[in-house]
């Protein structure tokens, strides 16, 4: 079993599904509300923990109700929350969710998620360092990636970021990262201006930009490939790029090329459509290699 650590946000999904978005100004009547366990961190470690990882999660919630069912989740789903810290003056990360035209918009209280600081990341520098593979995302203090970016470094333990949300990385934290793993949007922002098959040359095996349904490309040294995702019938999209980053992450520290890491991700992230809720379709590892 491998070890995985995972630095992130947790949150609460406020979630509403409706036949169609609103215009400015306009009320419409949606069709229903369920509240969720979210935030691009935990649901990769979820993801993770289902895939068979050893997962612990390095993260802040809120002493609040949603802070305590967010540790009720991960330990009910395999997460080892010994990193997990409440904090009293601040309430717990909420993601409110519009489901609606078969993709999702979001809007992001980060709350106690800004109190993923170096500091608490410092507690955890035993487990980092141990780890056969490390995650990270950007819901969380740009300070914290960047020291993140260099324990890892620093001892030779490869690094994921997902840069999501999307906001500017040093030139550095690219270098050091062992995978970079951007969508599209989030890539043009990234490399505002440049050509994406140029970029994807410049960071060969290290790039990879997820383009939904289509799949992923990255380049190998020597080509420019796109790996394609697989049919299914879309349910709810929310939770899918998180899905790819744990399962990629898995099985790359698992040893398997980049190709069938990236296709094994792929197969999680397809099944993890097809249910309601970011968590909710994640699947087990016998699911996805039912379906390989």
């Amino acid at each position: 079993m491998i070890k995985m650590t995972i630095i992130g946000s947790s949150s609460i999904d406020l979630v509403v599904t409706a036949s169609k978005r609103p215009n400015q100004g306009e009320t419409i009547i949606g069709e229903s509300f369920k509240t969720v366990p979210g935030g691009k961190g935990a649901n990769q470690a979820v993801a993770a923990a289902r895939l068979g990882a050893e997962v612990y999660m390095v993260g802040s919630v809120g002493d609040d109700e949603f802070g305590k069912q967010i540790v009720n989740n991960f330990t009910s789903n395999g997460v080892i929350t010994t990193y997990v810290k409440p904090v009293t003056h601040l309430e717990t990360g909420t993601a409110h969710i519009t489901l609606a035209d078969g993709d999702n918009s979001i809007i992001v209280v980060k709350g106690a998620n800004d109190y993923v600081t170096p500091e608490l990341v410092e507690k955890a520098l035993d487990v980092i360092c141990k780890s056969d593979i490390v995650l990270i995302q950007q819901e969380i203090p740009e300070e914290t990636v960047e020291y993140v970016t260099d324990i890892c470094f620093a001892n030779d333990v490869p690094l994921i970021l997902n840069p999501a949300p999307a906001r500017p990385i040093s030139k550095a934290v690219i270098e050091k990262v062992a995978y970079l793993t951007p969508n599209e949007s989030e890539a043009a922002i990234l490399f505002e201006n440049k050509d994406i098959h140029e970029i994807l040359k410049e960071f060969p095996n290290k790039l990879l930009v997820t383009e939904g349904k289509n799949g992923v490309r990255y380049f190998d040294g020597k080509n420019e490939n796109l790996i394609p995702s697989y049919p299914v019938e879309t349910v709810d999209t929310t939770g899918a790029g998180d899905t790819f980053n744990a399962a990629f992450a898995v099985a790359v520290a698992e040893g398997k090329s980049m190709e069938d890491s990236i296709r094994f991700a792929n197969r999680a992230a397809s099944l993890s459509v097809t249910k309601f809720g970011a968590q909710g379709g994640m699947p087990t590892r016998e699911e996805v290699e039912g379906r390989l």
